[in-house]
């Protein structure tokens, strides 16, 4: 089952065309990356699909049901949820609260539950569990972030950036949960700088230049891609 299906789709920022009929789909279950330079237009896309910034044009489907116009609150209640480039939490909140947070639109009984395996998951925080985020390093508010969108249960989870700033043993930690995620079944769209590391992690991957998708397939094929080795692996031709 198709769980995205993104369609032409058009997004401005100011007086630019920052994306220009954008095709992509991801499978339910699927692991996708999303590569490019900076300025391709990889955050746009991700921003307009979870409803931050609205769509010049096009379509974004959700589980079957078309979802533009549609309020990122919103969406997040239907599973669609967007850890962003910059991590966005809660400063002054706890550690604790900031993933309590993650799961404000549950009303099950699942809630602690799902806590306690986000402290398995990411030991350090429960280590800071009553330190609040602003105090964390970076590492440990990127963990944050992820342990946060994963407590709201997400079917779909859209990262932007997730290793950019962080230490290497820092970037591994992030990058286990985020496997773990993936083999539990979430849907997982990575936008990531590392292109080596993106296309390690997921099973398909899309090229964005200028706004555009120029090529796509399986990440063996993209990793093995002459233009792909030269532009984003650092290899030449």
């Amino acid at each position: 089952m198709k769980l995205l299906e993104v369609s032409r789709l058009k997004v401005n920022y100011g007086g630019i065309r920052a994306v220009k009929e954008v095709d992509l789909e991801l499978a339910e279950g699927e692991f996708a990356c999303l590569i490019g330079a900076n300025g391709a237009g990889k955050t746009t896309t991700l921003k307009a699909i979870c409803g931050v910034l609205p769509a010049a044009g096009g379509t974004v489907r959700y589980a079957g049901e078309s979802i533009g116009g549609t309020p990122a609150f919103a969406l997040v209640r239907k599973g669609l949820v967007m850890v962003p480039e910059g991590r966005g939490i809660f400063p002054q909140l706890t550690v604790e609260e900031n993933l309590r947070m993650g799961a404000y639109a549950r009303a099950d009984a699942g809630v602690a539950g799902d806590l306690e395996r986000m402290y398995a998951l990411f030991p350090r925080l429960r280590e800071r569990r009553g330190q609040t985020g602003g105090t964390l390093s970076g590492g440990e508010q990127q963990m944050l972030a992820i342990g946060r969108a994963l407590m709201g249960r997400p079917r779909l989870l859209l990262l932007d950036e997730p290793s950019m700033g962080l230490a290497p043993i820092m970037v591994e930690k992030v990058f286990e949960a985020v496997r773990s995620a993936s083999r539990a079944g979430v849907t997982i769209l990575l936008v990531e700088q590392n292109a080596r590391l993106a296309l390690s992690l997921a099973a398909r991957g899309y090229v964005m230049e200028s706004g555009a998708i120029t090529i796509s397939g399986d990440t063996a094929s993209l990793a093995a891609d002459p233009r792909v080795r030269a532009a984003y692996l650092g290899e030449g031709e």
